[in-house]
């Protein structure tokens, strides 16, 4: 079989490029679009988000602002696209109903955008590219599951922690490797109570949103993500909110051990993290029982056992989100996707005592922060999935540190299509 890169170039020669829409253009979406730039047999037709001079400056890094035109009505976009124009909106649906667009890329990391966007390419028959992993803890077993019955690929990243495990994870199972534990390292300090109003200067100098670094500094980005992993793979965290110990590379496998092995592990199969000098590199940490292997593994300079470490030192981020965008129209195969149910929940933890009739605001924010649960817990205990919160209404007083539960809030049930798909998930994806 042809390798991407001569199948990418073949789309290229036959003047048939794989057609991206990107929605979100952030970092994330402009790193993929200066990617795809340097690419062949791939082009972006389409580009949109609310703040449009994001989207100039990303066209103009990537080289491509000559060819942008800005139009919200789908006929005029049809004819640009046919005409070789890249167009720019604020509008999603223009992307999703765009007919020479093949793949969706979402990166706006909002759940209930989010769930519009992929219910829209789904109606479409768009493949869809999910950077948005806050929407995907939630209702992915279900997207998943919709875009499958339309003939669709609905995908996780490579080059996202998430897609990066899940890919060392399918090279150790598909060679016979146990896996003892799943993880990432953590590349910032961990505050569980961060606010942006704490870490706005420092998300000034790294020219970022406040609330997107607290989201990565509070924890809830990372138990996020390794949610996504456990409902990628059946590996569940080996308690709430997993150990996220301190130890660095050449400790990997002696502290993701066994209790009984002079580790921190209750049982093998599990997702965690750590911080040191891991980051930004992703791990699996696994054994084997054959004596010849074995020998070999100590041969190659893996360690003495009883585990061994598989260590990928880079993730790459949007770099490699074409990667994913290719292997679905080409190889119709996604890089990761959720199975049939969550196997694990991503739940909300109040940061402060929380009052009677707050509104609670966005992941990364002042309300609450992420922890990770097994799923049939965070059910049996009526916890509420951290992707619900935002907008939810509070019913109670809540005190810090609670775990926050359907109970204690309100919903605007009419207006929220990912509430609504949640309602479906949890019914008949058991």
């Amino acid at each position: 079989m042809y390798g991407i890169d001569r199948k990418l170039r073949e789309l290229d020669d036959e003047g048939n490029p794989i057609i991206v829409g990107i929605i979100g253009v952030g970092q994330m979406g402009g790193e993929i679009i200066s990617q795809i730039s340097l690419m062949k047999g791939i082009n972006i037709d389409i580009a949109v988000d609310i703040d449009q001079e994001k989207v100039q400056s990303a066209l103009e890094n990537a080289g491509l602002e000559n060819k942008a035109v800005y139009i919200d009505k789908l006929d005029e976009a049809e004819k640009a696209s046919k005409n070789g124009k890249l167009i720019v909106s604020k509008d999603y649906k223009l992307a999703v109903n765009l007919s020479t667009v093949d793949v969706i890329v979402d990166c706006t990391g909002l759940p209930e955008l989010g769930a519009s966007i992929a219910f829209e390419c789904i109606n479409n028959r768009k493949h869809i590219v999910m950077m948005n992993v806050e929407c995907d803890i939630t209702i992915g077993p279900i997207l998943n599951k919709l875009a499958s019955n339309a003939g669709i690929i609905y995908s996780l990243t490579a080059g996202d922690e998430p897609g990066a495990i899940i890919e060392l994870y399918h090279f150790s199972k598909a060679i016979g490797y146990d896996v003892i534990a799943a993880g990432k390292g953590k590349n910032n300090p961990l505050d569980i109570y961060a606010t942006p109003e704490d870490y706005k200067e420092i998300a000034a100098k790294r020219e970022m949103n406040p609330r997107m670094l607290v989201e990565f500094i509070d924890g809830s980005k990372t138990m996020i993500e390794m949610a996504a992993v456990s409902n990628a793979t059946g590996l569940v965290p080996d308690i709430r909110g997993m150990h996220g110990p301190n130890c660095d590379i050449d400790e990997l496998t002696k502290t993701f051990s066994l209790i009984d092995q002079g580790g921190i592990l209750n049982k093998y199969g599990v997702v965690d993290y750590s911080i040191g000098n891991v980051a930004p590199g992703v791990f699996i940490i696994f054994t084997v029982q054959n004596k010849m292997l074995i020998n070999g593994l100590k041969q190659r300079g893996m360690g003495d056992g009883p585990n061994y470490l598989l260590y990928r030192p880079y993730h790459l981020c949007g770099a490699e989100t074409p990667l994913t965008i290719a292997q679905a129209v080409i190889y119709r195969e996604s890089t990761a996707h959720p199975m049939k149910k969550l196997v694990s929940e991503c739940i909300a933890v109040a940061k402060r005592d929380l009052k009677k009739g707050e509104i609670l605001d966005r992941i990364g924010e002042y309300c609450y922060r992420g922890s990770i649960e097994l799923a049939e817990i965070a059910k049996e205990n009526n916890m509420l999935p951290l992707g619900l919160a935002y907008g939810a209404k509070l019913k109670v007083n809540v005190h810090k540190d609670e775990i926050l539960t359907y109970d204690m809030v309100d919903f605007d049930e009419d207006n929220s299509v990912l509430l609504q798909l949640r309602r479906i998930q949890d019914k008949i994806m058991v």
